[in-house]
Order: structure tokens, then sequence, then C-alpha cells
């Protein structure tokens, strides 16, 4: 049976004497030579949204410039070999992991996904790191991960075939429905995104009704896999991660749209309205009483 939830989730609690190593550590691996942004835009979206460290491992040759974007990221530069003893390092500090980003498909990358897959980890798969597990005939038996898989619907599309679907519908029911059959059949957490993105665990639903046409440029994406991932590293269920992160993301999107038109803003610009955001979300899913307070509180800052 499934169960429709309304509501996001609601952030946790930060407390005011807290440290950077208690509000979660994020490994975000991703990008080559020519997708430089993809990993640093996932990375910095983490930091926006509260976590203590972010660490990006990128080839070593672009290192540098992915930190220069944020100089804020921890970086770890990857050999074109799989590199695999220091990403394992990384991967077994970090509270929760985010892979594909800008990743490629080369066959050094596909060797570091599904050695990773392997970690009995939160983990965030998006982009390349879904295209590389859709290349295989069936999904893998060694996926230990405990993961939030985000596939737009090409994504989804070219998932199908491995739990027998040969299209992706584009209704409302059908999203659904196939999201569902998804999260059932990998054992996974799915963020089917899209106008009004489905979130599912196969058994509960949630659909999102946050964000416009501003999230339609590229990047975006990144931006997402970076908030769910850090709100997994500070410990949130899965599904609750991805409820709360997608409907954050919309909201941040609908800000930066007001504020530099839905044409004009990019994801870098998502990621600056993430703290509006946060504020706009505690407000509307607060209680009455409390959303007055809020209210109140927040006209006296304007």
């Amino acid at each position: 049976m499934i169960v429709m939830i309304s509501k996001p989730a609601v952030l946790p609690r930060r407390p005011v004497d807290g440290h950077k190593g208690i509000f979660g550590r994020v490994l975000i691996v991703g990008g080559n030579d020519q997708m430089i942004g993809a990993p640093a835009l996932a990375g910095t979206a983490a930091l926006r949204m509260g976590s203590g460290l972010v660490q990006v491992a990128i080839a070593k040759s672009v290192l540098s410039i992915c930190l220069s974007i944020t100089p804020e990221l921890v970086g770890l530069g990857l050999a074109n070999t799989p590199d695999l003893a220091a990403l394992l390092d990384a991967a077994t500090k970090a509270d929760a992991i985010v892979i594909g980003p800008g990743m490629g498909h080369a066959a050094v990358a596909k060797t570091r996904l599904m050695r990773l897959i392997q970690l009995a980890k939160p983990m965030v798969v998006d982009a390349d790191g879904l295209n590389l597990l859709a290349v295989g005939k069936k999904w893998p038996g060694s996926f230990n991960a405990h993961a939030v898989l985000t596939p737009h619907p090409g994504e989804m599309g070219r998932l199908a075939p491995l739990f027998g679907r040969t299209e992706v519908p584009a209704d409302d029911e059908g999203r659904i429905a196939i999201a569902t059959e998804a999260a059932r059949a990998f054992g996974q957490v799915i963020v089917l995104k899209g106008h009004r993105t489905v979130v599912t665990d196969g058994r509960r639903v949630y659909i999102n009704h946050t964000g416009d046409s501003t999230l339609s440029k590229a990047g975006t994406g990144d931006v997402l896999s970076g908030m769910i991932g850090c709100l997994l590293a500070q410990g949130m269920d899965r599904f609750d991660a991805a409820t709360l992160a997608v409907h954050l993301h919309g909201l941040a999107g609908e800000i930066a749209g007001k504020r530099l038109g839905r044409r004009c803003a990019l994801a870098r610009d998502v990621i600056e309205a993430i703290p509006e955001a946060v504020v706009e979300g505690e407000i509307r899913n607060s209680k009455p009483e409390i959303r007055k307070k809020l209210q109140r509180k927040k006209r006296k800052k304007a």
C-alpha cells in the first residue's frame, strides 16, 4: 500500500554551541576535464545547506580550478588510474557520499562507482553515476549503499529496462508508478525529477509543489544532489532528507527566479537563495501559531 506524504520533513536541530564535526562530512566524487563545475556546485550547495566539511574528489589536473570556485571546499586529487586506496580512505571518513556529477563515462569512473556502492554508507547517486549503472544488464548485486537515486526523466528512461519498463510516463500518476517500481526493484529511495518531482521509497510517496522553470538550467541538479548529501550526512532518514531537499531546492529556485528572472537565474544563484529558502520553508511547514511568530520575525529583519 502506498502512503502519500503531504509535507516535507523538517530540518535537524543546529545547536548554537555546535562545531563542524557534528554537522556532517560530505564527499563529492565526480568531475572531469570538461565538467569541472558540476562537483563544485554540488559541494558548494552542501556547504550552503549546512555541512561542516565537504571534500571534492576530482582529477588532479583540474582540482585547483575546482577549489578556486569555492575555496571552502577540501580537495582530493585523483590520478588517471582508479586510485581506490585514497578514495576509499576519504569515503570511510565521510558521513555521506555524492557520486556522479560531471563524472563522465570513462572506465576509471565506472571502477570507482562500482567500488563505492559496495560501501554500506548514505549516498546520493546522480547524473553519470546513474548512466553508468544503466549500462549494465541488471542492477548490481553488490549495491550495499543506502542511497538516494536522483534521475531526471531521461536517466530514468535508461534505468527503466533494468526493472522491465520501456518508457517513462509524463503524467503524475504514471510518474508515481514508475518511481515506486524503481524504488522497490532497486531497494533505494528514488527522486524522479521534473515538474512536481516524485520522491518515494517504494511505500511512501511525496509530490513536491515548489519550483518553476528557473530550475531548467544546467547545474541545478548538481545543487540538489549536494543538498541531499548534506542532510544525509547530518543523519536524516533517506526519504526525509530527499523530501526536504527537494522542497527547499524548489523554493530556492523560485526565490532566484523572482530576484533575477526565471530566464536569467543560474545554478549558482539557486545556491545563493538557499538561506532564504530555509527560512521560508520553516515558516510554511510550521504549526499556525509558530508560523505567525516566524513571519513577524522575518518582517522585522526585512
